[in-house]
């Protein structure tokens, strides 16, 4: 079967991949992915033939990923989270046209937003941004008018990528930004480790995550102007829902 599945795994830990997701590594011959995403299943098929690649050899990656199912083998391309939010489906779709005769099936997963702000309580409960801070892909002014954009509209926000070794001062600078348009009161939250062992939590304003150590396991939230702090957790109300 010449089939791909492009499949989210979740946060990490096996509770939260989806039955779908599973169903679709069980019938895959061969799991491609990352390093890490591969190791985070390898106790759940130890016997299952992979290919690995480290970070940033992503094109490779789906190339051979798609070529073992050219060649009559099914496969499944492994991602964190959501395969569609900063995932490989992406590259992989762009792909295809040289693969024509490979089906590619995407199987969602829950992402880290999503999954982190169910840690913090209901932080996106309304209208809210995705930035991820890397600009590994993403040229920092493109980044910074993003930001500049979200806070103006006033949405709740999620920071993927927040900080690294290399970009150890990201988060201060986005919250520089963000502090533009945004009061330094503004309910805020981090959590690191989403789902896997070691799982920590914060709950603090905008002005104090400006002081915070984040690294990349850390998933930021930034509150809009009705995001509250309702017993130690971040509470964005649906907008409809306007009562005193």
């Amino acid at each position: 079967m010449n089939k791909v599945y492009v499949v989210g795994l979740g946060p990490g830990g096996a509770e939260q991949i989806t039955p779908q997701a599973r169903s679709a590594m069980d019938q895959a011959e061969v799991l491609c992915g990352y390093t890490v995403y591969i190791d985070l299943v390898r106790p759940l098929y130890p016997d299952k033939e992979v290919f690995t690649t480290p970070m940033t050899r992503e094109w490779e990656r789906c190339r051979r990923c798609l070529e073992i199912a050219q060649s009559g083998r099914t496969a499944a391309m492994l991602c964190s989270g959501d395969a569609g939010v900063y995932g490989m489906a992406g590259p992989l779709l762009q792909l295809c046209p040289e693969f024509p005769e490979v089906e590619v099936e995407v199987v969602p997963g829950v992402t880290a937003a999503l999954s982190g702000g169910a840690v913090l309580g209901a932080p996106l409960t309304h209208d809210f941004c995705v930035i991820s801070l890397s600009d590994l892909l993403t040229p920092w002014e493109t980044i910074e008018n993003r930001l500049l954009c979200a806070a103006r509209g006033d949405f709740s926000i999620c920071l993927y990528n927040p900080s690294s070794k290399k970009r150890a001062d990201y988060l201060r600078r986005a919250c520089d930004i963000l502090l533009r348009e945004k009061g330094a009161s503004t309910v805020c939250g981090w959590v690191r480790n989403i789902g896997r062992q070691g799982q920590t939590h914060r709950v603090l304003t905008l002005g104090e995550l400006r002081e915070e150590a984040v690294d990349m396991f850390t998933t930021v939230f930034v509150g809009s102007s009705a995001t509250q702090a309702v017993n130690g957790r971040m509470v964005t109300p649906r907008g409809y829902e306007a009562k005193p």
